[in-house]
């Protein structure tokens, strides 16, 4: 009966628009979105890649083009003034925070009894902020959270560098990540395969036709040592290695360095980070193949892969399963929102408002063409001589008219007024939607805001936004921090040598205005009236802005000038090497008391009284 079927999935809030769900085939339009009908490009990912091109073309204006394609050139007359694209920024700003702080769990105690303990950490924390800072860290977490909160999804990888001698991060755009996920598992689950794959253009100067590149990480079982080596069609592959035959054993695979071989011929290995050996590790492949070898039903998971070429490294390393001896897949995917039950995705922050973009986009159209006559007006002349006679309106402009001649002028003004005011309307609904309110987006006058209780009012739609941003990103910023200390373990770095991974979270500031001295007299008086501790009265303090670079250091100046606790652990204690502790400096040495000199009574005054008698000049003097 041609019954259209309904399709609600992560994207059918863009079903609405033609160009993404076609009439009649309810698949996005392939002249709009070419990339995303790639023969290479699964089924399932199609509406996915043509939901990040029409929002990165909401994001940059562009939207009108795509329009274009369909709707024919009058569409390109919609005007665009950068909306969505100063939603995401005013998001990404929040999201971010201020600044971002690199923790561990017990850095910043000082107790004697974890001495040991706030040690390892403290360095930990140490080495993960010089990581973080020449790697500038907090750029790359911009590139990534600018994609994550326009697009609904930001990819981080990370890699050893043996040049740098450290973990380096990449951000990578969620149109070139394509992971495996399992069919009857939670689509929340870490994949065992995921590839990053997009296509390379046609390069007739050096030769090369159109090609499509995938890196594939997988987790599979170990198994034996391989070799960069070369096969029949000169290719250059990873081949076993072998060991030396000889007269009473054949030749056999050789395992890797380290690995064991159990009864039932399972290879496990012990990783440093791991208290028990496993038998996974993680496969590396970097292939190219040429678009025209690729016939038949494949999809990026199922290449041919005879006709791949695999990349070589710096290191001369064949890239073809190579294993990196890491028992993870160092691909963080980071979604914008909480994925929903069983789904891996997350929605951009766009979604629920574009319809209202649309609108207000419409409205600045209607605008433009108003402001036109408004400024020019438009003027009907009657009663003229000759009415072939053509009339410039200007400054100083005289018309002659006949009998009962007079001008009439359109006045356009007021329905501009009225399309500003809808203009408004729909920004301040856009702005609900989203729950952006106008404080955070800096179109409220600050004079107008009642009170500071108020204020704080008004952003709470804000904080509940962030709060369930920040929440999608905690598990991914943690595992971040945890896959640095793996290779950096991994690399062998004689900083990291002895190191045990240490759980460590990456702290985002402050998004909204903070009162500074509010909360210094909160701390203030929670610490005199010894609720709180030092580290956590320097940790608020932190948190509302105040700058402090290193609590750690930060504690121990304090400490150094505290004469007045010193005192009372003195007398407490009666220990002067821990007061000389606290105070971070050197106890003085310990001198023998001097001998006692009594004084003597010359014998001039000396005198015959009893009572004198028997004990000495030094009784008389002292009596």
């Amino acid at each position: 009966m041609g019954l259209k079927s309904v399709v609600i999935d992560a994207w059918s809030w863009l079903n609405y628009k033609p160009i993404f769900s076609d009439p009649g085939l309810g698949m996005p339009n392939r002249r709009a979105f070419p990339e995303a009908h790639a023969s290479w490009v699964p089924a399932a990912d199609e509406r996915r890649l043509s939901a990040y091109k029409l929002l990165a073309a909401y994001d940059n204006n562009q939207a009108s083009e795509l329009a274009e394609l369909r709707d024919g050139p009058s569409a390109r007359e919609r005007r665009e003034f950068g909306d969505p694209s100063m939603f995401i920024d005013t998001l990404v700003a929040h999201v971010m925070g201020r600044e971002q702080h690199i923790t561990v769990p017990g850095a910043e105690q000082t107790d004697a009894d974890s001495e040991t303990e706030a040690a390892a950490a403290e360095r930990v924390q140490t080495l993960l902020r010089t990581w973080a800072e020449d790697e500038l860290l907090p750029m790359r977490m911009l590139q990534c959270e600018r994609k994550a909160v326009g697009l609904g999804d930001g990819v981080y990888l990370l890699y050893w560098d043996p040049d740098k001698q450290r973990p380096r991060l990449r951000t990578y755009d969620p149109g070139f990540y394509f992971p495996v996920l399992p069919e009857d598992g939670d689509g929340a689950d870490f994949p065992e395969r995921v590839h990053l794959a997009w296509d390379l253009p046609e390069d007739p100067k050096r030769g090369l036709k159109a090609r499509l590149r995938r890196i594939t990480y997988e987790m599979d079982w170990i198994r034996p040592a391989t070799a960069p080596g070369v096969d029949r069609q000169g290719r250059a592959v990873r081949a076993p290695v072998m060991s030396e035959a000889t007269n009473d054993s054949p030749s056999v695979p050789v395992i890797g360095q380290g690995d064991q071989v159990d009864a039932q011929g399972g290879i496990s290995r012990l990783y440093p980070w791991n208290d028990r050996p496993t038998y996974r590790t993680c496969y590396l492949t970097d292939a190219t193949w040429e678009l025209g070898d690729l016939k038949g039903p494949v999809d990026v998971d199922t290449l041919p892969m005879d006709k791949a070429h695999f990349a070589t490294n710096g290191a001369g390393e064949v890239l073809d399963h190579l294993d990196l001896y890491l028992d993870f897949i160092p691909i963080l995917h980071t979604p914008n929102t909480v994925p929903p039950a069983e789904e891996h995705w997350g929605q951009s922050s766009l979604a629920k408002a574009l319809q209202a973009f649309d609108e207000l986009a419409s409205t600045d159209t209607d605008a433009a063409r108003a402001s036109a006559t408004t400024g020019l007006p438009m003027i009907g002349i009657s009663g003229v001589t000759d009415p072939k006679q053509q009339y410039n309106v200007g400054p100083g402009a005289m018309f002659k008219l006949g009998e009962n001649g007079r001008l009439t002028t359109v006045d356009t003004s007021p329905a501009l007024r009225e399309l500003r005011e809808h203009g408004h309307d729909l920004a301040d609904r856009a702005a609900n939607v989203v729950r952006l309110p106008a404080v955070s987006l800096g179109t409220m006058d600050p004079s107008k805001v009642p009170s500071g209780y108020a204020l704080e009012l008004s952003l709470g739609p804000l904080d509940s936004l962030i709060g369930g941003m920040r929440l999608a990103r905690a598990h991914k910023d943690m595992l971040l921090l945890r896959f640095v200390q793996r290779l950096f373990i991994a690399g062998q770095h004689p900083d990291w040598g002895g190191i045990t991974p240490l759980p460590a979270k990456l702290v985002r500031g402050p998004y909204t205005p903070t009162d500074k001295a509010a909360a210094l007299e909160q701390v203030t008086t929670a610490y005199k009236a010894q609720v709180i501790s030092l580290e956590t009265a320097i940790r608020m303090l932190t948190e509302a802005g105040w700058p402090i670079e290193d609590a750690e250091k930060e504690i121990e100046q304090i400490e150094s000038r505290s004469f007045e606790q010193a005192r009372l652990l003195a007398d407490a204690l009666g220990n002067p090497d821990e007061v000389a502790a606290f105070l971070g400096r050197q106890a003085p040495d310990e001198l023998a008391a001097p001998a006692v000199q009594l004084p003597t009574v010359p014998a001039d005054e000396q005198t015959d009284d009893p009572a004198f008698q028997g004990s000495g000049g030094a009784g008389g003097a002292n009596e």
